[in-house]
């Protein structure tokens, strides 16, 4: 048996060591309120991770909706050899520059 990293030996330890420090009659009286808040510390726990999930759930609802509301037309980027072509044809040669220079 491991709890917490703890093994039986050393919770039969801890246990004398408590039961010599508070008696035998504080001690049931400290493991029920400690009882009570590991109980009160799972449940809060358990609580935040609902709301946390609900939360998940409603964003999750809210990018599908826009998405079948407003479809992103997705368009194709240029291949590298479509902006060659393009900027080929945009551009005019040196040669038939004419420049002020030459007449």
């Amino acid at each position: 048996m491991n709890v917490f990293g703890i093994g039986l030996p050393e919770m039969a330890l801890i246990m004398v060591v408590a039961l010599l420090i508070f008696g035998p009659k504080k001690l049931p009286e400290i493991g029920k309120s400690m009882g009570k808040a590991i109980r009160s510390f799972q449940d809060a726990s358990k609580e935040f991770e609902d709301e946390f999930k609900r939360e998940a759930e409603q964003i999750e609802t809210a990018v599908k909706t826009t998405a079948e509301i407003e479809p992103k037309q997705i368009t194709p980027a240029p291949s590298e050899a479509e902006n060659i072509a393009q900027t080929s044809f945009t551009q005019e040669p040196e040669s038939q520059v004419i420049t002020s220079e030459a007449n």
